[in-house]
């Protein structure tokens, strides 16, 4: 298999480093030696066949070492710096890129696929090799999927339908495109796709004949007429036979283009002359002629496109390129390696990848998964048509899209001002649907204002309802504000306050912070919109303002207030008549009391071993606060007489809250590791969140479920060894 891989680079690719690809083929054997796959052959194999599908394509150095190493992160001991020290940065990053964040749970699995797809796309925009060889990972386990139960046989097909397949078609690569839809046709509806190869089989000498006849004419025809050309038969695939018959629910006998013949020939100028020869010969049939030279697909493919009326009066199809033209059909993207052969395109690139920018600029405005998900599809999948600008400029738009989806793609804010649209100079409805060659004007207002709410559901494609929904999100801000100052300032009243005079200073701080917004505005709009209740929030505000304000009562008064009331809480939740109520946290100890109800605080959160300090509430009993809390010292200054004692007991089995924050360098994998050494120390994950700061930087927030503080710095030592990570502490607030 290794010669094999040698001879398919020999035959495809330029400059590749053999000694590297022979250095890394024994760097994937000893990693994987002990792993099988389902097949029970050595996992090795598998690598391998990725390697050789990237040779077929004719790609470089780095992507066909990385193709053999794409599963050492992921399933061996080796990490990232392993094998960018055995590597370089190159290899590491693109090994990094396919590997999966399958070691974090999710809420559910579309949630786990969208990351993952989030992933893809922010890797692709570093370097679009990280797809080519997730396209050739997925292929070959597409090839091997007789070896996994059926209902993931199933599940791996209709993934690789909804994502991969079109993902390929996206990057132009139709030898890749056209086999993962077959082969998951083929797990995903077995008895369809069986049905249709026996037909298909039945008639198939019949067929070849007739295109070999066909085939024969033209040949004639175009050497008369002095054109070098290069004439075969390309059978369709099934899943596309299967799509047109469900699509256009034709049977069998009625597609008439189950075989298209293709001509390929040396320049553009021959391209339209052998369709002169071809429309001469046999007649075209209206309607079925696409010019894909003059307005190439955005996946790159270029092609003229026509049906024609054949011999015997059947029908079939005729595509025309260059043999240049053909690479790029065949490989896509991967032609930019094949063929560059040194020189630089990287310019020419950026144009061919517009569509990943736009689609990265969306995600980022989605966070919820379905949805994500669902529009995903869509950008992949959709048919395309093309109008022109009145200059004459092309514009690519998805099948069935508006007037709208054209004034967005040209700026926004002639979507936000559009009231009309022209059509080949007509005026149009704003949901009318565009076709291919038309000539689109859109009629806009400097006194129009905004998008009409009704658009989301008009429009087809995601950029255009990404921008919609950012603007009625920021001119429905200032109405929000008002709106929850409003809600705000009367539930106050209705609880005899002020709202203005009790949410100020430190209160209005801590909530800020708690809620994590900027400014009071954001409280405002944030209630206005609905996302939090105000009822709610004034009763927070009210019973720190009241704690921090009450006439002063001795500690121990205020001990056997709060006693008593948590007795009579008891008693009418459970009906206990003897008033006896068991600490509700045996851990701790409150000097000079017993039956005391305790809680933990929730802003510093203290475990067994810290050194600790109670503070008594306003029916809630003692709050328990690490004595290096910021709001101890704010409590002692304002409220003393309210501090007791506590000290931690001898029952400390329970698991506790403990949220630790960790900076590092920004970089793939570091969630995963992070999730190994949680897994490793038997350590229950609570939350965890994690943001990007200015200059490339990682800062997480984990919450865990810990037994003590040594277990806690057990955790934090391990953090800290990671690679990037430059700090792990506590949080205090």
């Amino acid at each position: 298999m290794l010669e094999n891989l040698m001879d398919k680079i020999n035959k495809n690719c330029n400059n590749v480093d053999k000694e590297l690809v022979q250095k890394a083929y024994n760097f994937a054997y000893n990693a994987h030696k002990d792993q099988k796959r389902e097949s029970g052959e050595p996992y090795i194999i598998h690598p391998l066949e990725v390697a050789c599908i990237l040779a077929d394509m004719g790609m470089d150095t780095s992507t066909i070492v990385a193709g053999l190493l794409h599963d050492v992160i992921e399933d061996t001991c080796y990490n990232y710096e392993d094998i960018k020290k055995e590597f370089g940065s190159e290899v590491a990053e693109l090994v990094q890129g396919v590997t999966k964040l399958g070691k974090i749970q999710y809420k559910t699995k579309e949630e786990q696929q969208a990351d993952n797809v989030r992933k893809m796309l922010l890797a692709m925009a570093k370097d679009v090799r990280v797809i080519l060889i997730k396209l050739a990972d997925r292929l070959h386990n597409m090839r091997t999927l007789k070896y996994m139960p059926v209902e993931k046989q199933k599940e791996k097909a209709k993934e690789t339908l909804d994502i991969y397949a079109p993902l390929a078609h996206r990057l132009g690569i139709s030898k890749i495109k056209w086999e993962l839809e077959d082969l998951s046709f083929r797990y995903i509806h077995q008895n369809e796709y069986y049905d249709l190869v026996k037909m298909i089989a039945e008639k198939r000498v019949e067929r070849e004949n007739y295109i070999q006849m066909i085939i024969k004419q033209l040949k004639e025809s175009l050497q008369k007429a002095g054109i070098e050309s290069d004439i075969d038969g390309r059978p369709k695939h099934f899943y596309s036979i299967y799509r047109k018959m469900v699509n256009k629910n034709k049977t069998l006998d009625q597609i008439f283009d189950l075989t298209a013949v293709r001509i390929l020939v040396d320049t553009v100028k021959d391209c339209y002359a052998a369709l002169g020869i071809v429309h001469t010969m046999y007649k075209p049939i209206p309607g079925r002629f696409k010019d894909y030279i003059a307005m190439p697909k955005p996946n790159m493919y270029q092609s003229l496109h026509s049906t024609v009326i054949g011999p015997q009066g059947k029908p079939f199809e005729i595509q025309i390129r260059t043999f240049e033209m053909h690479k790029t059909a065949e490989y896509g993207i991967a032609a930019h390696w094949k063929y560059k052969e040194g020189k630089s395109t990287e310019n020419n690139m950026d144009l061919k990848m517009t569509w990943l920018r736009e689609m990265l600029e969306w995600q980022r405005e989605t966070s919820d998964a379905t949805e994500f998900m669902e529009g995903f599809k869509i950008d992949l999948f959709s048919d395309e048509v093309f109008v022109f600008t009145p200059k004459g400029v092309v514009i690519n738009l998805p099948s069935d899209s508006t007037p709208i989806d054209f004034a967005y793609k040209i700026h926004t804010d002639i979507g936000n001002r559009c009231i009309g649209g022209k059509v080949n100079n007509k005026m149009v409805p704003l949901d009318y649907h565009l076709k291919t060659g038309e000539i689109v004007e859109i009629i806009t207002s400097p006194t129009a204002k905004g998008p009409n709410i009704d658009w989301i559901n008009i429009v087809k494609s995601n950029q255009a309802k990404s921008k919609i929904k950012a603007w009625f999100k920021k001119a429905k801000r200032e109405e929000n504000t008002s709106k929850g100052k409003d809600l705000l300032e009367k539930e106050a009243k209705k609880q005899g306050y002020n709202f203005g005079e009790i949410a100020k200073g430190e209160i209005l701080n801590g909530l800020l912070k708690k809620y994590n917004f900027n400014s009071i505005e954001d409280l405002y709009a944030s209630v206005g919109v609905g996302d939090l209740i105000s009822s709610n929030i004034v009763t927070k505000i009210r019973e720190q303002y009241e704690n921090g304000n009450k006439i002063p009562l001795s500690a121990q008064d205020i001990i056997n207030n709060a006693n008593s009331k948590s007795i009579k809480q008891n008693e009418n939740k459970n009906g206990n008549k003897n008033g006896k109520k068991k600490n509700s946290s045996p851990g701790v100890i409150v000097k000079g009391a017993s039956n005391v109800l305790v809680r933990f605080s929730k802003c510093c959160n203290p475990v067994p071993g810290d050194e600790i300090i109670g503070y008594i509430t306003k029916g809630r009993g003692v709050s328990i606060h690490r004595k290096d809390c910021k709001n101890v010292s704010l409590l002692m200054e304002n409220a003393e007489n309210k501090i007791v004692e506590v000290s931690w007991g001898t029952e400390n089995s329970g698991a506790y809250i403990a949220e630790i924050q960790l900076k590092a360098e920004d970089r793939d994998g570091l969630l995963a590791e992070i999730m190994d050494i949680i897994t490793q120390t038997k350590t229950n994950l609570y939350s965890i969140n994690a943001k990007t700061t200015k200059g490339k930087n990682a800062l997480i927030n984990i919450k865990l479920k810990i037994h003590n503080v040594e277990h806690l710095k057990d955790l934090m030592k391990r953090m800290k060894k990671l690679n990037g990570v430059s700090e792990v502490y506590r949080t205090k607030n």
